[in-house]
């Protein structure tokens, strides 16, 4: 393994960062992350594998700080908006820059239906009277011109009078309505009169059920995609009557937007009423909603209140999904509500299962593996009682669950549609090569299976997917990430039937909807894939779901309740990266419960960065050679160090020495906040690769940014232009558009990132940062992941010394608390 390259040395020190760094850059990488380190809790450590002392000599002599001052003005200024995945780190000078000239438009636009009267009145004065005028005509051949020209007139007075009389008669409805909407209107006529009751007359007739192998010539035409709902924006009023309740009790009036979404209609009566209502809202704190609660309160505030022990119940619920868990076991979530101080845990919980806030779950615990049988009593058998775990979540993850369970077991327990013959899948199957068959003989007689491997794997889904075409089943890939996506889709072009054809019929290079690839968020929303069918089903046979372990819960349920009847689905990922940043472990669930084949791929990354990935996967951090350069350690003794060396990587010695320019390399940092976080990183590289004012929010045109569009989702891009619509950006080739208002909640920059942020996409060159205050959040999984994005070169900028080998062959990934496993026994046959 090489040290850092020999064109650093002469680099000049100190430029990066020594300017000053305008506050409102403060911001940076993606939602769905908290203050510190990650929201799964793991940051890198250093200590580089196969590190070479002469890395140190090189740079005995730059040991600058510049730039770690800098970047951490205003690191304190989204430490909430953080907790609460909002995204963005920059200030509200966004909505300032962008304002103007949108309101003159919107008021153009709406004065622009004026024109919709004139075309109704040219309308009903075109026809209709043909018949009227051909007999005026046909009378003007026996009288002169001048008697034509007053009977002519005089009819067009007549039918002017009669188009009046006729405007101000009662209009008779439905009298030209067929089909539905005629039954619609009868339906509404009945209700009115008394006739029938509502409930029945809208009733619809229970559909037949879906036949589980559909002809494919009978096969029904995808319905257009609809547009996504967007979540309801409080009303103006709302929002000022709960600043009011907020200013009286003390807290942060900016809260008022968020307070106002979380709590609904009302929200100002709910927090008079139940001021803990506020833990409702994102980033608020116990401590904080207690302070709000006596402040409105007064001597009537107590940590008895029933209130406060449900509301402390809900977050203390919510904040173990943001940590992965579906649920938390009873023993453990009454410890929790003792340590903030409730003084009767049992009756909090209590309280809160019965106002509905939360659900209890007995589930019956497997015997031990190896365990000696108890030795059961005579008479006894019927009173045997299992063992139980008493578990609490809310209904909305213990509702994804239960129905992923539902929809996992529908595929698992029914035969897959029979596309092709038996001869005909082996034949395919025969053709491919190693696990590549495998995958295919699996997926010809099963309607769920899994598979495995890392980045080099990806061939075999490919494989799959080329041979399900060619027997003609409608086969599509979904990634989690749009950078995923366009690499799997090219993946498909350079291998499939296409590959001789890199250009369309037009001359045009092809693009990534060219290929059966779209988002797992794309294809549920109905933008990309394949649309749904006349049943609401997804329109296809097969799908492949890249990434898998990022999948939560709530994701999966979607995916396989929208799959039809006969379906196959196919969940394939490397199950050593990160797991989802949303609640559940489905992929590692899936991976322990054996329920269905799993093919396991025999295809390992090549060079040495597939070597060193490879072996930290099985918890060894080996030294590995790269004359290449392919790994790069660059020992720091500081935070101000590591910031500069960084910079220095990205900026000038991974362009000049491995030929990766600045735009192709990708910083991994541990966290958001500190002196190495990516405000600081990202604060640090905006000033040397893209310096401005920072006028649209803290961005400028040509910054590299990543964008929330929802917690949890991370799509980097960059900045092209701002206007009174908000913010433009490219993201992966497509234009989005985040309006002014969202800037500062999902827009981050994006040179920078943590490494939930990068997992699911892959860059040429990679530059990690290992401080030393993150060496206690390290773990494997972490590690792992960070190293695994670089395809040409991984720079490691090194500070914690041993913690690296020792999180890679000691620390798992924390465990999660999920039901998955004990709902899908039940309901597979066998089992």
């Amino acid at each position: 393994m090489s040290t850092e390259p020999e064109t650093t040395e002469d680099a000049e020190p100190g430029t990066p960062g020594t300017g000053p760094v305008p506050d409102t850059v403060g911001g940076d990488a993606g939602a769905g992350q908290t203050s510190g380190t990650e929201d799964a809790g793991e940051a890198p450590g250093a200590e580089g594998a196969g590190q070479d002392p002469e890395a140190a000599d090189a740079d005995a002599d730059s040991g600058e700080t510049s730039g770690a001052g800098g970047p951490e003005a205003g690191a304190g200024q989204t430490a909430e908006a953080e907790a609460a995945d909002a995204g963005g780190g920059e200030t509200a000078e966004a909505e300032a820059a962008n304002a103007g000239g949108g309101e003159t438009s919107e008021a153009e636009a709406a004065n622009a239906g004026g024109g919709e009267t004139s075309e109704a009145e040219a309308a009903n004065a075109g026809g209709g009277e043909t018949s009227e005028a051909e007999s005026s005509e046909a009378d003007a051949g026996q009288v002169s011109e001048a008697e034509a020209e007053l009977r002519a007139q005089q009819a067009e007075r007549e039918r002017i009078e009669q188009r009046k009389a006729e405007k101000k008669a009662p209009i008779a409805s439905g009298t030209k309505l067929s089909g539905k909407a005629a039954d619609l209107l009868a339906a509404v006529r009945a209700v009115e009169s008394g006739e029938r009751p509502a409930a029945t007359v809208f009733e619809e007739p229970r559909p037949a059920p879906r036949r589980p192998a559909p002809e494919p010539e009978r096969r029904p035409q995808p319905v257009a995609p609809q547009p996504v709902a967007t979540s309801a924006v409080p009303a103006p009023e709302a929002v000022q009557a709960v600043r009011r309740v907020l200013a009286e009790g003390g807290a942060p009036e900016l809260l008022a937007p968020q307070v106002a979404a979380a709590l609904g209609e009302g929200a100002d009566d709910q927090l008079r009423a139940d001021p803990w209502q506020l833990l409702r809202t994102p980033g608020v704190r116990p401590e904080q909603a207690d302070g709000f609660a006596r402040s409105l309160l007064g001597a009537e505030c107590g940590p008895d209140d029933e209130r406060r022990g449900r509301a402390v119940t809900g977050w203390l619920l919510e904040q173990a999904a943001l940590a992965g868990h579906t649920a938390l076991e009873m023993p453990a979530l009454l410890a929790a509500l003792a340590q903030r101080g409730v003084p009767e845990p049992d009756s909090a919980v209590q309280d809160a299962i019965a106002e509905g806030e939360a659900l209890v779950f007995q589930d019956a615990l497997e015997e031990e593996a190896g365990a000696p049988a108890r030795p059961a009593a005579e008479g006894d058998e019927e009173d045997v009682e299992r063992p139980v775990r008493v578990l609490v979540g809310l209904e909305r993850y213990a509702m994804a669950e239960e129905s992923l369970a539902d929809g996992l077991a529908r595929l698992v327990n029914s035969a897959p549609k029979q596309d092709g013959s038996a001869e005909d899948w082996e034949r395919a199957a025969g053709a491919a090569q190693g696990s590549a068959a495998e995958l295919i003989r699996a997926v010809a007689g099963h309607g769920l299976v899994l598979h495995t491997g890392a980045e080099a794997s990806l061939a075999e889904p490919a494989a799959l997917l080329t041979a399900a075409g060619t027997l003609g089943l409608r086969a599509w890939a979904a990634a989690h990430s749009p950078i995923g996506r366009n690499r799997f889709a090219a993946l498909l072009r350079r291998s499939g039937p296409t590959a001789d054809a890199p250009e369309r019929a037009d001359g045009t290079p092809a693009g990534p909807g060219d290929a059966p690839v779209a988002t797992v968020s794309g294809l549920l929303a109905g933008v990309e894939g394949p649309g749904r069918d006349a049943d609401g089903a997804l329109d296809l046979d097969l799908l492949v779901v890249l990434d898998a372990p990022q999948l939560d819960v709530e994701t999966a349920a979607l995916l396989t309740e929208s799959l039809p009847d006969g379906a196959r689905l196919v969940l394939a990922g490397d199950p050593a990266v990160l797991w989802s940043v949303g609640p559940g472990r489905v992929f590692a669930d899936l991976l322990a419960a054996r329920i269905c084949p799993q093919v396991a791929s025999r295809r390992p990354d090549p060079g040495p960065l597939g070597e060193l990935v490879s072996g930290i996967g099985i918890g060894e951090l080996n030294q590995v050679d790269a004359p290449g350069k392919e790994v790069v350690i660059v020992p720091v003794r500081d935070a101000g160090e590591a910031v500069h060396r960084t910079v220095q990587l990205v900026a000038d010695s991974v362009p000049r020495a491995i030929g990766v320019p600045a735009e192709e390399t990708q910083v991994i940092t541990p966290g958001h906040g500190g002196a190495v976080g990516t405000r600081a990183l990202n604060a640090a590289l905006k000033e040397r690769l893209n310096p401005g004012p920072g006028r649209f929010g803290g961005f400028d045109p040509g910054d590299r940014i990543v964008h929330s569009p929802a917690p949890g989702r991370a799509v980097p891009g960059r900045v092209v232009t701002a206007d009174a619509e908000g913010l433009h950006l490219s993201c992966e080739g497509e234009t989005v558009v985040v309006p002014k208002e969202r800037v500062e909640q999902s827009v981050r920059h994006g040179w920078a990132l943590t490494a939930h942020q990068a997992v699911g996409s892959r860059w040429p060159a990679v530059v990690v940062v290992l401080p030393g205050d993150a060496a206690q959040a390290l773990s494997r999984p972490w590690v792992y992941t960070a190293f695994g994005r670089a395809d040409r070169h991984l720079s490691v900028v090194h500070g914690v010394e041993q913690a690296l080998p020792r999180a890679v062959a000691e620390i798992p990934a924390k465990p999660r608390t999920t039901r998955l496993p004990v709902l899908l026994a039940p309901q597979i046959s066998g089992t």
